[in-house]
């Protein structure tokens, strides 16, 4: 599929986060310059701005998950949850593409001041939580930090089924969530992309096939739609499933193994392209309630440059492949 030149055009008039993926992706930009407008990133717009909120103990608005003033607050009784504390912070740095050069000695300080809410546990040693853990494996690779105590619990947790669940800790489930093994086997490949240490391959793909088996979707009991949130898209996801963030996931895996796509992702993929609108875009859709440092993104039913930046990115591997 080739973008529209207009739709290309609008995509590069963006935020350096974004344009720099735009740039690879879709405009078939040379190293040298996607390079390039990826260096901005943590000197110019979204990057830059997140980076200016940090902490002198490294982290954001005072806490690792929750910001230090959340709980008794008003805030704790509104719907959703703030978006700014440190983890949040952390993994929108690293997928927005900042250099982890730029965070220098942020893996110490967490290491030094930041504890999880979840009985005051070291940062970097992760919690209980499976997709809190997947974003502290994949930021602690990123920015040099002792990650192994999480390298070791990702495999031991899984369950019978193939995948993860995060209510599983606390013996509420016995079957995977398809956020829950998305945000896991997404958490491991970043870690596995940043250091080259594949000891979690295995349990990967046993995520993976969990989804796969599912046709990404659907119940493996009834055969219905999981939730409307599989195919309901916006950004940004957070922790939200979607069927259009997992087939992000599954290109990733495609160009990192070189692995043709798997073919139980064709109906998903047609949930994909039903979504594009005839202009050539995707159009948000509700986003997460909670507060953010600020905006990156269209409002609701609004065009969304980073879903279009997403949804071509998936159609064009697809097509391109089968």
């Amino acid at each position: 599929m080739t973008t529209d030149p207009r739709v290309l055009d609008w995509l590069l008039d963006s935020d350096p986060a974004l344009r720099w993926q735009v740039e690879r992706d879709l405009a078939g930009a040379p190293p040298e310059v996607w390079q390039a407008t990826r260096a901005r990133v943590a000197t110019e717009g979204f990057g830059a701005r997140l980076l200016a909120e940090q902490d002198a103990d490294g982290q954001w608005a005072g806490g690792a998950f929750f910001p230090a003033d959340f709980f008794g607050s008003a805030e704790a009784e509104e719907p959703g949850q703030p978006w700014v504390a440190t983890t949040w912070v952390l993994k929108d740095l690293r997928e927005w593409g900042v250099d982890a050069s730029a965070l220098d000695g942020t893996a110490d300080k967490l290491a030094a001041n930041s504890r999880w809410e979840y009985e005051d546990l070291p940062y970097w040693g992760g919690e209980v939580d499976v997709c809190i853990n997947s974003y502290t494996l994949a930021s602690g690779a990123w920015l040099g930090a002792d990650v192994s105590r999480l390298v070791a619990w990702f495999p031991e947790h899984r369950l019978a089924d193939g995948g993860w669940n995060c209510e599983a800790e606390e013996g509420d489930s016995v079957r995977s969530s398809f956020h829950s093994t998305l945000n896991a086997a997404r958490g491991i490949l970043a870690y596995e992309r940043i250091t080259g240490d594949t000891c979690m391959r295995d349990a990967r793909h046993g995520g993976e096939e969990y989804l796969l088996s599912r046709r990404l979707m659907f119940r493996a009991s009834t055969g219905e739609l999981v939730g409307d949130f599989a195919t309901r898209f916006v950004y940004p996801n957070r922790h939200r499933y979607s069927v259009l963030a997992a087939l992000d996931h599954f290109r990733d895996v495609s160009l990192l193994e070189g692995t043709r796509p798997d073919p139980r992702l064709a109906e998903a993929v047609e949930v994909v392209r039903s979504a594009r609108q005839p202009d050539g875009t995707w159009l948000q859709t509700t986003p997460l309630p909670g507060r953010t440092w600020f905006d990156v993104d269209a409002a609701e039913g609004e065009p969304s440059r980073w879903l279009t930046l997403i949804g071509t990115r998936v159609l064009d591997w697809w097509d391109a492949a089968t």
